[in-house]
């Protein structure tokens, strides 16, 4: 599979090929020793040369994706959207009852939303801090939330869930 993506303005050749269950990656003619495995909708674990990296991907509403890291937040864009599509199932917006997880380990600064309320997807739920940045945490579909499980003030670390969507 051969994907463009333009990331914060440069563009980025991407090809993936699968021999069996190994993954052979390839950037900008580069090749990369990586594994990448999907664990929740929108969320992948990434293995680089014995590092581990989680890596949240979010579908906005210019057609572009949010990629977040760590800390780290960038803008990127398909060259062909189509594909996006195609390989995620052709919808953008996760299906079904969706456990929102903190991406990091950080603090609960503002909380945007509470237990019951209507939400859309992409809607903020709440703002976490860490390494002195705020990053807000979106809801992944439309619906109703169903348990908040978070405070403001309150610490959380990196993979603890904070929120259902149902």
């Amino acid at each position: 599979m051969k994907i463009e993506f333009e990331i914060e303005g440069k563009l980025r050749r991407v090809e993936l090929a699968r021999v069996g269950e190994i993954a052979r990656w390839t950037i900008d003619g580069r090749a990369l020793e990586a594994d990448a495995v999907e664990v929740s909708s929108g969320v992948y674990s990434i293995l680089i040369d014995g590092q581990s990296f989680e890596v949240r991907v979010e579908p906005q509403g210019d057609g572009g994706l949010r990629v977040t890291s760590g800390v780290r937040e960038f803008a990127a864009a398909l060259r062909d959207p189509r594909q996006w599509r195609r390989h995620r199932g052709a919808g953008a917006e996760a299906e079904g009852r969706q456990q929102v997880t903190a991406p990091m380990p950080g603090k609960v600064v503002r909380v945007l939303a509470k237990t019951g309320d209507a939400v859309e997807a992409g809607q903020g739920i709440l703002v976490m801090e860490a390494m002195k940045m705020q990053n807000e945490i979106r809801s992944p579909k439309s619906g109703m939330l169903e348990r908040l499980l978070v405070v403001e003030g309150q610490t959380v670390n990196a993979g603890e869930l904070v929120a259902i969507v149902a």
